[in-house]
């Protein structure tokens, strides 16, 4: 029986799975670090950090493979969604890994932002934008042409919105900047008295040489207030969807589709909070030359669009029955989890 294999590879983990043509997934994996940028685990020190990546989607794709009781020659078409697929070199080298160790008859190897496109796009037409812990945005026109943003783009995810929140307060302090109902809620969220003794906390040398800090819960307090209606909290993340916006407009017009009425695919941590207010900058800003965009959330993990893709290129209508199929047997949400480690499927029996 043929089967397919989707992997989607991140700075967190690698997830793969393994489905049968009609959408039943039978087996599922997870492994370290998938982007071969910045990759390392305690199974692979030694390694370059390309070698590492390798290594690493490998264990994911062997411990979906014997969860399946296949062998890597039953795989029709594997996709490779991968943080990393950057340059023509980053996909000559993954192409040739993959092919090598047998991961699929057919090989396609794209860069992380597509899979996301697929997953809320079930034609695989449009934009997509996401924002986490870092950032990405992609682009599929009719034609099949893609673009990715990758080192186009600076980061611009919930680091550097916590790290704007923490530089907006300072500002604020020094009387650069207005007063802000941030100060009191970062005061409180650090547990200190003064915004002095927050950022000796920070940089102080006995701090450094302990590591960086993390600062990450200040996005949420943003959002907060921003809701709330404090304007210098609403300025900040306005500001900050309307760059986001910006790469959305690029890649639109890189593949063909400015001014249709494309759909435009949100996804990520930082934009699945309540607050509505990121979200919308990001459209307001794309409406400028695309006026009927249509925004929509992705609808399924990243990983099922992923698989989408394996199904393409294998073939296969991807059927309303099939799309069910994969929902109904994806894995346990646990296997998602950034910190989890566990790799099991839904009973059905």
């Amino acid at each position: 029986m043929p089967y397919i294999l989707g992997v989607d590879g991140g700075n967190t983990k690698t997830i793969a799975l393994i489905a049968s043509l009609d959408g039943t997934i039978v087996g599922a994996g997870r492994g370290g670090f998938g982007d071969i940028y910045n990759s390392f685990s305690a199974n692979t020190r030694g390694l370059t950090s390309e070698e590492a990546a390798i290594v690493n989607i490998e264990h994911a794709v062997n411990q979906a493979l014997h969860q399946a009781q296949i062998a890597p020659e039953d795989l029709v078409a594997g996709v490779f969604n991968m943080s990393g697929a950057d340059w023509p070199e980053d996909f000559t080298l993954l192409h040739t890994a993959m092919q090598a160790r047998h991961f699929g008859q057919t090989i396609l190897i794209q860069n992380d932002a597509l899979g996301i496109l697929h997953a809320g796009s079930l034609e695989n037409v449009g934009v997509s934008v996401v924002c986490g812990t870092g950032c990405t945005t992609g682009a599929r026109g009719p034609d099949g042409s893609v673009w990715h943003a990758s080192f186009w783009q600076g980061p611009q995810g919930g680091v550097e919105l916590s790290g704007k929140t923490l530089n907006t307060v300072v500002r604020a302090e020094l009387g650069l900047e207005e007063p802000t109902t941030l100060t009191a809620r970062v005061l409180n969220f650090f547990e200190m008295d003064s915004v002095e003794q927050i950022l000796h906390y920070l940089t102080n040398r006995e701090t450094r040489t302990r590591g960086a800090i993390r600062i990450d819960g200040l996005t949420p307090i943003l959002f907060n207030e921003a809701d709330a209606g404090d304007p210098v909290a609403r300025r900040v993340v306005q500001q900050h969807g309307w760059a986001l916006g910006d790469y959305a407009v690029v890649a639109a017009r890189k593949v063909g589709i400015e001014h249709t009425a494309y759909p435009l695919v949100l996804a990520g941590g930082v934009l699945r909070n309540s607050s509505p207010l990121l979200a919308d900058a990001i459209v307001e800003r794309v409406r400028q030359t695309s006026p009927d965009v249509q925004p929509t959330r992705a609808h399924y993990e990243p990983i099922i669009g992923v698989l989408f893709g394996a199904l393409d290129i294998s073939g296969t209508p991807i059927t309303a029955a099939i799309r069910a199929q994969l929902l109904a047997t994806q894995p346990d949400a646990t296997l998602f989890d950034t910190l989890s480690n566990s790799v099991r499927l839904p009973d059905h029996s």
